[in-house]
């Protein structure tokens, strides 16, 4: 490589700063009368502790060019190795890297994501007190939906897909009509931030927790609160209806989930296996039960077949947990993520458990052999949630850096 004369003398000029500040001086003098250095730019300032700067830049970027040669390798081996649309099933469909659209729009974190139960939409929804929905196929944005007038912290769908319900740091929910894209009703009710949303599965009511420590349930034509459940000691993070309507699960800031009967407002169970802040529970779907019996196999040959219903829980004590809530005991416990676990749901196929956190990481669990399985760093801040479509090979993911990104599994 031919230098330019000026560049030349730039690097002569720097070459002899180092070996004068390094001592070298009798090097110094050879050097600089060889060169034919002239004595008064070696003492300007621009060239003090150059060449050392220079060096230390070169091996900065070769490391970063060996880390996104060693990235590239990666994603190269997983694309070649992995099955063609063809080939695909449902049951070992994971997310890969790289995401195929990063959505740009929010404000403010991202707080909630989740896929339209019919449509080729997701929703998003945000502390900038927005909602927004987008095409998760183009990755293009459709709309904004205004009304909060603070922080929205969850959003659900009733199983037809025409309702969507959302709750705030107003205090407030509010019901939308996913056809016409309007507010029909604002629930008032909580005293403090509501946290949680759901509709029971005929979708009827729904369910909602709060920071004021309790579960309300709410019937969806009239709006009125029909039923108060009072027993967490803290803030009531999340509530989540079972399959077939019957029970509820509610993780808190006091580390315990408790189990409620819906129709009497009992709460049957306390489950204190989390050391920290319950941040997300999970009811299993049908199909997970012969997985998860398999799993408790794996640990005791002689374990009884269990029925269910079973949970999956993640915590601020970086765990996930499943437990048999017919006896209210952990049956399994995964440990790998590096901090706070914001959500964690099972795979469409019952074979894995799909988790994030504030570790920047998306993770798929191998739950029978509990192992992790698969590590995506997917954010550059915390993940906060994350959703799997039931029918289509896509996750979606939402994190504090205000992006939601859409990853293709195969």
């Amino acid at each position: 490589m031919v230098l330019s004369a000026k560049h030349r003398d730039e690097l002569n000029c720097a070459i002899a700063d180092y070996l004068k500040s390094s001592g070298y001086i009798e090097a110094f003098n050879h050097f600089v009368q060889e060169a034919a250095v002239p004595s008064d730019k070696v003492t300007e300032k621009k060239f003090n502790g150059l060449l050392e700067k220079k060096w230390t830049s070169v091996l900065r970027l070769q490391k970063k060019v060996m880390d996104m040669e060693a990235k590239m390798s990666e994603t190269v081996k997983e694309y070649e190795g992995g099955p063609t649309k063809k080939d695909r099933s449902s049951d070992s469909w994971i997310p890969r890297p790289p995401e195929r659209y990063c959505l740009t729009g929010h404000r403010m974190p991202v707080t909630r994501v989740i896929f339209h139960p019919v449509y080729n939409v997701m929703v998003s929804a945000s502390e900038d007190g927005s909602i927004k929905v987008w095409d998760y196929e183009s990755g293009d944005f459709e709309r904004t939906l205004k009304g909060h007038t603070d922080a929205v912290n969850d959003i659900a769908f009733e199983s037809s897909g025409k309702t969507l319900a959302s709750c705030s740091s107003d205090l407030t929910i509010r019901l939308w009509d996913f056809v016409g894209f309007e507010c029909m009703k604002t629930l008032h009710g909580h005293d403090h931030t509501v946290s949680s949303v759901q509709f029971v599965p005929t979708g009827d009511f729904i369910v909602s927790a709060s920071r004021d420590k309790s579960i309300k349930v709410w019937e969806v034509s009239t709006g009125y609160c029909t039923k108060t459940l009072l027993g967490h000691r803290e803030w009531a993070r999340i509530a989540t209806i079972s399959p077939d309507g019957k029970l509820i699960a509610s993780g808190s800031n006091d580390h315990t989930i408790r189990i409620w009967n819906i129709a009497t407002k009992e709460c049957t169970m306390e489950l204190r296996d989390h050391d920290h802040v319950v941040e997300c529970v999970a009811w299993a779907p049908e199909l997970c039960t012969p997985h998860i019996n398999e799993a408790i196999k794996t640990e005791n040959a002689k374990a009884a077949k269990s029925e269910g219903p079973f949970l999956v829980s993640g915590s601020r004590d970086k765990t996930i947990k499943v437990f048999d809530v017919s006896t209210g005991s952990c049956i399994i416990s995964l440990i790998g993520h590096d901090n706070w676990v914001r959500q964690a749901i099972f795979h469409p196929s019952g074979k894995f458990i799909v988790s994030c956190g504030d570790d920047k990481t998306l993770r798929v669990w191998d739950f029978k052999n509990r192992r992790c399985t698969k590590t995506i760093n997917a954010h550059e801040h915390f993940v906060t949630c994350l959703d799997f479509h039931k029918s289509t090979p896509y996750v979606i993911t939402g994190s504090v850096d205000q992006l939601c990104k859409v990853w293709e599994c195969r």
